[in-house]
C-alpha cells in the first residue's frame, strides 16, 4: 500500500478526526498511486495516522478510517452499511407503512466520504463522488445486498455527471442488481415517481422531507406558489395540506411534466393545481402583488464553489427580494440554499437584507437544516449544507 506522508503539523485536523486531506498538507508520497487506491497516511515524524482513497485535486485522501489494522474490503464495507442501516432504523424511517424514501448513506456523515445512497421503496440509488468509491462500486454493491437484503431488490449506480472528469473514469449509470422500472416511492403518505435514470441527484430531493411535512402544517387556506418545483414535492404536500391553490414554477419543462404527473398520482382530477414552465425571476416580475400568501423558494446550488460566492449572494438577495415585495401581507415565505459554499450566516444576512431593502416587517417562524438521515459529522462541520427559514412577512 503506498504510503502519503505529511507537512510538519498537518495532522492536527486529522487528531480531531477531520475526514478529508488536502493536497498542500502532503509533503511528499512514496510510489506514484492510481485515483482511488487506498493509501496510508502517516505524519512527518512518520506515525501511522489514517488511510483512505487517494485522488488528485484539493482533496488528495477523504479517509475511510483511522485504525491501521482496519482492512477496507467487503466486510469494512458491509460494517459500515449496517451501521448507517442501523441508525436510520433508530431514528424510525425503516419498517414504517407510511415511508420507503430514506437516505442510508450521506458521505461523510456515515464516514463513507464520497459514497451517496438513497432508498426509493425497493430500489437502492448509488451515486459515487469519488474516484475510491466509484472503484469499489461493485464490493459495496455486494455489501449493499447483504445488509439490506430484506428492503431492497435493485440497485442503479448513478455517478456519471458526480465523478471528477479529469479522473478518465468512464463511467456508466446503470443497474449492479435487479433491474426493476417501478419507480414510485412513498413518503409519508403520498406518491411520488423517482427519475433516477435522468432526474437530478438520485432521482428526488430526499434532504427537504421534513420541510415538506412542515409546510403541509401552513397550507391550509392558502394560495401556493412553488418556485423551482422539480419534481413538485412542495407542492404535493401543499395540496394535501387544503391549500385553495398551488402554482408550480421551473424553468424545465421535463420538470413540470414530472410534477404534474406527481400531483396527479395524488390527487387525481383536482382543478387546484396549475404548472409553468417558465425561468423563476421573470415569473416573479410579471406576477401580480399579494397573488400569493405562502410562497416557497427552493433555488438550485447558486454556488458549487467559493469562487462562485459573491454572485450566489447576490442571487439570493434579489430572489427574495422579489418575494418579499409580491408576498401578500401575513404571507409566509420557505427560503433555501442548498449550497455548501455558503454558510448559514451568509445566506442569512443576503435574506435579511432582502427583506430590509423590501421595507417589510418579517419574522423567523423556523429556522431549517437537513433531516437527520442527512446527518452532520461533528468532525466535519462542512457537512451541514442545507439551510433554510420560514418567514412571517407582514
Amino acid at each position: 500500500m503506498y504510503k502519503v506522508y505529511l507537512k510538519p503539523g498537518k495532522e492536527e485536523s486529522l487528531k480531531r478526526f477531520h475526514p478529508w486531506i488536502f493536497s498542500g498538507a502532503i509533503a511528499h508520497i512514496d510510489g506514484k498511486p492510481e485515483e482511488g487506491e487506498v493509501v496510508e497516511v502517516y505524519t512527518a515524524a512518520r506515525q501511522f495516522i489514517a488511510k483512505g482513497h487517494f485522488q488528485i485535486g484539493s482533496i488528495a485522501v477523504r479517509v475511510l478510517s483511522f485504525r491501521q489494522e482496519e482492512e477496507i474490503n467487503t466486510d469494512f464495507w458491509r460494517r459500515k452499511l449496517q451501521t448507517a442501516k442501523e441508525m436510520r432504523r433508530s431514528i424510525g424511517l425503516i419498517g414504517r407503512t407510511d415511508n420507503n424514501t430514506y437516505r442510508l448513506v450521506h458521505g461523510e456523515g456515515d464516514n463513507l466520504p464520497g459514497l451517496v445512497i438513497d432508498i426509493y421503496a425497493r430500489t437502492a440509488v448509488m451515486q459515487a463522488h469519488s474516484a475510491g468509491m466509484h472503484l469499489d462500486r461493485m464490493a459495496i454493491a455486494e455489501a449493499l445486498a447483504d445488509v439490506m437484503q430484506e428492503e431492497v431488490d435493485n440497485i442503479y449506480y448513478k455517478s456519471e455527471t458526480t465523478l471528477p472528469y479529469k479522473a478518465d473514469l468512464f463511467p456508466e449509470n446503470g443497474f449492479l442488481r435487479g433491474g426493476s422500472t417501478d419507480n414510485i416511492a412513498t413518503e409519508y403518505g403520498l406518491k411520488f415517481h423517482i427519475d433516477w435514470l435522468k432526474g437530478q441527484k438520485t432521482g428526488f430531493f430526499v434532504d427537504q422531507r421534513e420541510n415538506r411535512a412542515l409546510l403541509e402544517r401552513y397550507a391550509r387556506g392558502r394560495r401556493v406558489l412553488n418556485m423551482f418545483c422539480y419534481t413538485g414535492g412542495f407542492s404535493v404536500y401543499a395540496m394535501r395540506g387544503n391549500a385553495l391553490s398551488v402554482h408550480s414554477v421551473d424553468s424545465s419543462a421535463k420538470a413540470i411534466d414530472l410534477t404534474n404527473k406527481n400531483i396527479g398520482l395524488n390527487f387525481p382530477g383536482d382543478e387546484r393545481h396549475t404548472a409553468f414552465a417558465e425561468d423563476a425571476f421573470k415569473f416573479l416580475d410579471r406576477m401580480d402583488a399579494q397573488t400569493y400568501d405562502l410562497i416557497v423558494l427552493d433555488p438550485p446550488a447558486f454556488a458549487k464553489h467559493r469562487d462562485a460566492l459573491h454572485n450566489a449572494l447576490q442571487g439570493y438577495r434579489k430572489l427574495n427580494a422579489r418575494a418579499f415585495e409580491k408576498i401578500r401581507p401575513g404571507g409566509i415565505l420557505f427560503t433555501f440554499s442548498c449550497s455548501q459554499a455558503v454558510s448559514k450566516e451568509q445566506f442569512r444576512t443576503a435574506v435579511f437584507t432582502a427583506a430590509a431593502l423590501s421595507g417589510r416587517s418579517v419574522r423567523i417562524l423556523h429556522q431549517l437544516t437537513q433531516p437527520a438521515d442527512h446527518p452532520v459529522n461533528i468532525y466535519h462541520p462542512e457537512g451541514e449544507y442545507l439551510k433554510g427559514l420560514v418567514l412571517y412577512v407582514e
